[in-house]
């Protein structure tokens, strides 16, 4: 676990933000935790501090996209070999990330993503959420060139290949289906593995029913820039 650092982007989650952290120490021990505050309005900063993790503040609102990034290159400058990110409103249990970390070590995989679906459904999910979902999974089958049952999932680990990537350029907004399409370009792999989720302990999903139109067309036209920009080093070759 010495160079396993746990990430977590936060914005307003100090409903959770302290739990999340406790639980992290109670099952992992005594790893380092980042969290990364997206410029908080609430007391995020305070509870987390408390609650023993290291707070890296951000100067702007940047999203979750800019929160990632700047984490993943302070792991990087760090010298970190594994990060595995979990999402601060504890739906994710730490108890899984020993099995993220050891996927990415035996399998040589560049990223493992700990997974609601490979075992069937997620019973909390909603059914607009089950349906990007499924919408999602169509559209990134020939682009992969493998399945991905949950292709939204924050619970994700990487390894320093991946780490030195991400460090340098992450997508901004929705981050998590285009940096999937980013690996591709990079003939990087990764893997799913099942892992235990709840319902998020405290607040609300940010992506309401109108939210989700926009999120559909974002995440559209940036794998489409990203199929464009794999196209274009491929004739280069």
């Amino acid at each position: 676990m010495s160079k396993v650092l746990i990430l977590i982007p936060a914005f307003n989650e100090a409903g959770a933000i302290g739990f999340v952290i406790q639980e992290i120490r109670q099952k992992l021990g005594d790893i380092p935790v980042v969290v990364v505050d997206d410029r908080s309005t609430d007391s995020t900063v305070t509870v987390a501090k408390a609650s023993g993790a290291r707070v890296l503040p951000l100067p702007h609102h940047l999203g979750l996209g800019g929160c990632l990034q700047a984490g993943y290159r302070l792991a990087y400058e760090l010298g970190y070999e594994y990060v595995v990110r979990m999402d601060g409103d504890g739906q994710m249990d730490p108890a899984s990330v020993p099995l993220i970390l050891e996927a990415l070590r035996e399998s040589g995989c560049q990223m493992v993503i700990g997974s609601r679906y490979v075992n069937g459904e997620a019973a909390y999910s909603s059914l607009l959420r089950k349906m990007g979902i499924r919408f999602f999974r169509l559209l990134l089958r020939p682009i992969l060139g493998q399945s991905v049952r949950d292709p939204t999932s924050g619970f994700v680990g990487v390894n320093r290949e991946a780490l030195e990537v991400f460090s340098r350029s992450f997508p901004l907004e929705y981050p998590e289906i285009e940096a999937l399409v980013v690996l591709r370009r990079r003939a990087f792999r990764f893997k799913e593995i099942p892992c235990r989720m709840r319902p998020r302990r405290a607040g609300s999903s940010t992506i309401t029913a109108v939210k989700s139109i926009y999120y559909m067309t974002h995440v559209l036209l940036g794998v489409l820039v990203n199929i464009l920009k794999f196209e274009r080093e491929k004739w280069r070759l």
